[in-house]
């Protein structure tokens, strides 16, 4: 009888995931790129946020930025790869077509961000936080502008 107790809980989790997970369309393209792209944004996330929260609110712990500066390094040149042409351009990527209209603009974009990104892992060896802290914002401008551009809401 118990276990009866719990089933609305239990059928109500599975019905939300159910739903969730019919949201978003599933990537069946050969070799997933969105999906690859999607997840290199992701890695880069967790350590660039991670940064930015203890830039912001956390108090600068010089060892800790240098661990999470170790991770991004490792990851933000990751996601261009799977860019390919505009047949990578499909649900669920937020990918615009002007990726590829622009492409020009687009490297642009691209070599700024992937600049500050080597400039903010060089200096935060150098443990100066206001220089760390100018060189995120420079790398966390870099992301808008690009985003502004070129991918959807």
């Amino acid at each position: 009888m118990k276990a009866f107790r719990f089933a609305p809980v239990w059928l109500g989790a599975l019905l939300a995931i159910g739903v969730l997970t019919a949201c978003e369309p599933s990537d069946n393209y050969p070799g997933q790129p969105v999906t690859h792209r999607r997840q290199a944004f992701r890695d880069i996330m967790k350590s660039f946020e991670a940064m930015g929260v203890m830039l912001r609110q956390d108090g600068y712990k010089a060892d800790r930025f240098i661990e999470l500066a170790n991770q991004y390094n490792t990851a933000f040149d990751k996601p261009w790869q799977y860019f390919g042409g505009p047949d990578t351009r499909y649900p669920p990527s937020t990918a615009r077509a002007e990726i590829w209209t622009q492409a020009a603009q687009f490297e642009e974009r691209k070599q700024a961000f992937l600049d500050a990104s080597r400039r903010l892992v060089d200096v935060a060896a150098t443990r100066d936080e206001r220089r760390i802290a100018d060189a995120y914002e420079a790398a966390h401008a870099q992301c808008e502008q690009c985003h502004k551009s070129f991918k959807d809401k």
